[in-house]
């Protein structure tokens, strides 16, 4: 059957084109050649920029470094506006590297408001408000906090956990520890009352005895 098709389609060839099939496929692979040398003189700079990013997506990614506990401050700097250092996220005070999803949680990603924070009230809540691009969990729902469960369980089997964030202890003020002085000042009267009766019992009993002569 294929050798049937194979020479009707080289008289097929010869009647329409007047060439022999070998000829013919000579010219047809020449002129595909020649097409796509004329079509890459006028490739336009986007289409070549677009062309290096994604070389650069498909380069193997550096393996994550771990951190250790860092403050979260420190952490503002791994937002994705440094190329060359991870983009990283966290969670519950749990820190990863999203690196290898850069279009999404970098920069001009959907998500990219996210990278460089503790973003577990706006992936609770998905809000994207600047006043939920926090780590603060408190007064969510039960729905909200089911639903940061879920993202904390595809963070976990997605990426590497690289540290965690320091937790910030409050200061308290040494100034309302400053009132025992007082209750000793109180005392003193006390401490004092009976030495002062126990003075005047020898002179009642003395004017007793006189009165008795």
């Amino acid at each position: 059957m294929a050798l049937q098709l194979w020479e009707t389609l080289k008289e097929a060839i010869t009647a329409y084109t007047g060439l022999s099939p070998a000829a013919f496929f000579t010219i047809l692979s020449l002129a595909l050649a020649v097409y796509y040398v004329v079509s890459g003189l006028f490739v336009s700079p986007d289409h070549l920029v677009r062309d290096r990013e994604m070389s650069k997506e498909m380069e193997p990614l550096p393996p994550p470094v771990q951190l250790g506990e860092i403050a979260e401050e420190e952490l503002k700097v791994y937002d994705g506006s440094d190329p060359k250092k991870p983009l990283l996220m966290a969670i519950k005070g749990q820190i990863y590297d999203v690196s290898q999803s850069r279009m999404f949680y970098g920069p001009g990603g959907p998500y990219a408001l996210f990278a460089g924070k503790d973003a577990s009230r706006a992936l609770a809540k998905m809000s994207f408000d600047e006043q939920d691009l926090t780590g603060d969990i408190s007064g969510l729902g039960p729905f909200e906090l089911e639903a940061l469960q879920d993202w904390e369980y595809k963070f976990m089997s997605k990426y590497t956990k690289v540290g965690t964030i320091k937790k910030t202890i409050p200061v308290t003020d040494e100034s309302s520890t400053v009132e025992p002085t007082e209750t000793t000042d109180h005392a003193k009267p006390a401490e004092d009352g009976p030495s002062e009766s126990v003075a005047t019992k020898p002179v009642e009993a003395a004017t007793v005895r006189d009165a008795q002569e």
